[in-house]
């Protein structure tokens, strides 16, 4: 399987100003390219391919105007038009949005590199136009005897240059395991585990916020085009940075050793979009990164020869009982322990639903069927809203 990895590198002033202007040139031939598309598109109803593009490219590096873009490495250029085409492509297929313009003042700037645009001899990279291999700082080794087949060279907000290299890896199956693990997702606790344990939330954007606030204060009393306002920017964006880079760390600790420990992991199918718009949990709920949490957990089984699951996310997972399955009509979100009035069970509710979940997952995993929410049918034949006796009470704290 194909497999990216990732380094941190610090080009010399020659190199940074000849990555810089590939980038520009990238944008540029996107935005021209997207413009010819979209004119195309919409006065003449006649989609342009990529071919086609590619032939403008060729015309527009002739042109007096954009002479500049045959300064640099043409390899860039035509991996730009085979990306707008995949965008194209993921639009008409109702999988993606239309494609945007690139701004100049878009936060990350790359540039992709195939075969024929970067030398790689004995752990050195040196891109085309460039005389001198990149300074990478290896934080881990590529696997051995691997060779790269697309290098992507990108700067952030921050102003720090990374180098991402493809290459071609053996799938790294692990030895089958005999545990599987129900995960509930959450703010309290970022995640809450079938076997009872609870992983905390670090909670990162909350720690950093006054840093945050300070250096955002600082940002708007400058005036706007100068070279101080460039500076105060960078250190938003290095905040930022600081924040998203703990974040990735912390989840993927935690993503790494649940598919290692684990065969099967199961999770809920969470509609985070939906969720963010709650005003008040907004915020906690892109702090926890639930979707970048589950998107690791998909990667991961698929490298290492494990198996996720996914269940309905209309699943009541918190309000049935996971001792006789009976399902409770409401369960406030303030009320975090609960007592099954069918059994007469105390449930911390996140243990509860994390039980819930990896039992509703193996039956997923064992039938193939969905899993959808079973409601009891109203005793007294009214709503559930309007039915006086709940099948929750709070948990009864006994005083000492």
């Amino acid at each position: 399987m194909k497999r990216a990895y990732k380094y941190r590198f610090y080009p010399t002033e020659q190199q940074a100003a000849e990555l810089s202007r590939t980038f520009g040139c990238v944008r540029k031939v996107y935005n021209l390219a997207l413009d010819t598309r979209t004119r195309a598109w919409f006065t003449e109803q006649r989609r342009v391919n990529y071919a086609e593009t590619s032939a403008m490219l060729s015309a527009w590096k002739r042109t007096d105007e954009l002479s500049y873009l045959g300064a640099v490495s043409s390899v860039p250029l035509q991996q730009c038009l085979r990306h707008l085409q995949s965008a194209f492509t993921a639009f008409f297929g109702k999988r993606a949005k239309y494609p945007r313009f690139k701004s100049r003042k878009q936060s990350r700037a790359s540039a992709e590199y195939t075969r024929s645009g970067f030398r790689w001899r004995d752990g050195q990279l040196w891109l085309a136009k460039l005389t001198e291999p990149l300074a990478i700082v290896w934080s881990r080794p590529l696997p051995d005897g691997a060779e790269p087949s697309t290098v992507t060279v990108s700067r952030d907000a921050a102003g720090r240059w990374f180098v991402a290299i493809l290459v071609e890896t053996q799938t790294e199956h692990h030895p089958r395991a005999d545990s599987v693990v129900g995960v509930d997702a959450g703010i309290t606790c970022l995640l809450t585990l079938s076997t009872g344990e609870k992983v905390i939330n670090p909670r990162h954007e909350r720690r950093e916020r006054k840093r945050l606030a300070r250096a955002q204060r600082n940002l708007t009393r400058k005036e706007k085009g100068s070279a101080n306002r460039e500076k105060a920017r960078r250190k938003v964006a290095r905040v930022h940075a600081r924040i998203a880079d703990r974040r990735r760390d912390h989840l993927h600790k935690v993503t790494t050793r649940l598919v290692h420990e684990n065969q099967v992991v199961v999770i809920e199918d969470l509609n985070v979009r939906g969720m963010v718009t709650n005003g008040k949990l907004a915020r906690a709920i892109s702090d926890a990164a639930w979707s970048e949490f589950r998107s690791m957990l998909e990667y991961k089984t698929a490298w290492y020869g494990r198996e996720l699951v996914v269940i309905d996310r209309w699943f009541p997972s918190s309000k049935t009982c996971s001792e006789c399955g009976k399902v409770a009509e409401s369960l406030p979100l303030h009320v975090r322990e609960w007592t099954c009035r069918g059994c007469d069970v105390g449930h911390d509710r996140d243990i509860n639903a994390a039980k819930n979940i990896l039992a509703a997952g193996l039956a997923v995993s064992a039938c193939g069927a969905g899993v959808r929410s079973q409601r009891e049918p109203s005793r007294t034949r009214q709503p559930a809203a309007k039915q006086e006796l709940s099948d929750v009470r709070p948990m009864e704290i006994p005083r000492t």
